[in-house]
C-alpha cells in the first residue's frame, strides 16, 4: 500500500446493523434475511418472479442504502426478463442500458450485460479496478443487479467497499481536500464530486472511477470559508485549478489503498457467488471491482457467467461549486495548463502495471 494505509484511522464507525422493525416487516412476508460482516445482506425464502409487497422493497432499499447490497439466494433459473422485472424494484424504477449485447445474451435482450471467464459465454475481462458502475451518466445508475447464472467451481466473487465509512477512514486533511475535487470522465465528459452526500443514508461517500477518469478539479479553499458554504457558491475560473500528473497519481493511488484497506478496517468484502444468487448493489453506498479470480479461464476456475441489469437514479450525481454537469473534455479547458486534462476511454494512467478495462 502507499502512504495512505499509515494514515487510515484505526477505529472506525460500525457499518449500521439491521433495523429491527425493517427486519421485523421483512420477516413478515415469509422471508429470512441474514446480516453479512462487515456489510451485505442475505434473503432467503424470496422468489423475484413475484414482486414483493411494497413496504418490504422499500425496506430493504433502505438496507442496501446503508449496508452496500443485498443478495437473494436461491434464484435459479431466472428468464432475462424475470432478472429485467425485478431490477425495476429499485431507484427510478427504470433499466438505463449503454452496453452492447454479447452473442450469448439470452434472447440478445439489449438490457443485459453478459460477462463471463469465456468469451463464447460472456465479454471478458470486465472490471477489474475499484469503480462505481455508470461513471459516464450524469444520473449514475442508483443500483445494479449481479446475477449469477452459474458461478465457477474454483471461486471467481466481487470485491466490495462501502464508501461511507472509507470516507470516514480517511484523515481529516484529506477529507477536506476531497471534498473539493470534482472528477471529469475521459470518455463522457461527465463530471461528479469526489464526495457526495448519499440521498438515503445522508452519510458523506467518497466516489472515484480508477478506470474512466481524465481529469480532476480542486475547488481552492478560502480563509473562513466552510466547505457546504463552498459547494453552495458558484465560482470563477480563477477559483479551480487541475490536478497535476503526481497529484492524481497520488489520489488514485490513495483511492485504491482506501478500497483495498477495507478488508482489514471492516468495511469490505469478498463475495463469493453460488449459481443462482441475484446481488443488488446501492452504487452510490459501495464501490466494487470483479476478483482477481474472476478473470481466470474457465478451463482454471470453471465457466463463470454473470448478468449484470444497471437501474436508472431519480437524480444526477451533480457536482458542486457551480460547476456545469459536463466540461468538455475533447476541447480547451478554462483551468491551470499544467494539470492533466486526458481524453480517451480508458482514462489518466495512474499506475504502469495495471489494466484498465471498466
Amino acid at each position: 500500500m502507499g502512504q495512505l494505509s499509515e494514515t487510515i484511522s484505526s477505529s472506525l464507525p460500525i457499518i449500521p446493523s439491521l433495523d429491527p422493525e425493517r427486519v421485523s416487516l421483512i420477516e413478515q412476508a415469509g422471508l429470512t434475511i441474514k446480516q453479512l460482516e462487515p456489510l451485505g445482506v442475505e434473503i432467503y425464502g424470496a422468489d423475484v418472479r413475484a414482486r414483493l409487497p411494497e413496504p418490504v422493497v422499500k425496506a430493504l432499499e433502505v438496507e442496501m442504502a446503508n449496508r452496500g447490497f443485498i443478495v437473494f439466494k436461491q434464484q435459479t433459473d431466472l428468464s432475462a426478463e424475470e432478472l429485467v422485472e425485478a431490477s425495476k424494484w429499485w431507484g427510478a424504477h427504470e433499466i438505463h442500458s449503454t452496453h452492447g449485447v454479447h452473442p450469448a445474451t439470452p434472447g440478445r435482450n439489449r438490457h443485459i450485460f453478459r460477462c463471463s471467464n469465456d468469451s463464447r459465454h460472456g465479454i471478458l475481462g470486465v472490471g477489474p479496478q475499484w469503480h462505481n458502475d455508470g461513471s459516464f451518466e450524469a444520473a449514475t445508475f442508483s443500483h445494479s443487479a449481479y446475477y449469477m447464472a452459474r458461478a465457477p467451481e474454483q471461486g471467481g466473487g466481487t470485491h466490495f467497499a462501502h464508501q461511507g465509512a472509507a470516507f470516514d477512514a480517511l484523515p481529516e486533511e484529506k477529507q477536506a481536500f476531497w471534498e473539493r475535487l470534482v472528477s471529469v470522465n475521459s470518455a463522457s465528459s461527465v463530471t461528479h464530486p469526489v464526495v457526495h452526500t448519499h440521498p438515503m443514508s445522508g452519510r458523506k461517500s467518497v466516489w472515484l472511477h480508477l478506470g474512466m477518469t481524465g481529469a480532476v478539479i480542486e475547488r481552492l479553499p478560502e480563509d473562513g470559508v466552510t466547505i457546504d458554504e463552498l459547494k453552495k457558491q458558484p465560482a470563477s475560473a480563477d477559483q479551480f485549478r487541475l490536478l497535476t500528473e503526481s497529484e492524481m497519481k497520488a489520489l488514485f493511488n490513495d483511492y485504491n489503498d482506501l478500497m483495498n484497506a477495507s478488508f482489514e478496517q471492516g468495511y469490505g468484502i469478498r463475495y463469493h457467488y453460488d449459481t443462482g444468487d441475484l446481488l443488488y448493489i446501492d452504487n452510490w453506498a459501495v464501490a466494487h471491482r470483479a476478483a482477481p479470480e474472476a478473470h481466470m479461464p474457465a478451463e482454471q476456475q470453471g465457466l463463470r457467467i454473470m448478468d449484470r441489469v444497471t437501474i436508472k437514479s431519480k437524480q444526477d450525481l451533480a457536482p458542486h461549486f457551480g460547476l456545469p454537469q459536463y466540461i468538455n473534455i475533447n476541447g480547451p479547458h478554462p483551468f491551470n495548463k499544467d494539470g492533466v486534462w486526458h481524453a480517451g476511454g480508458v482514462g489518466f494512467l495512474w499506475k504502469d502495471d495495471i489494466r484498465l478495462q471498466n
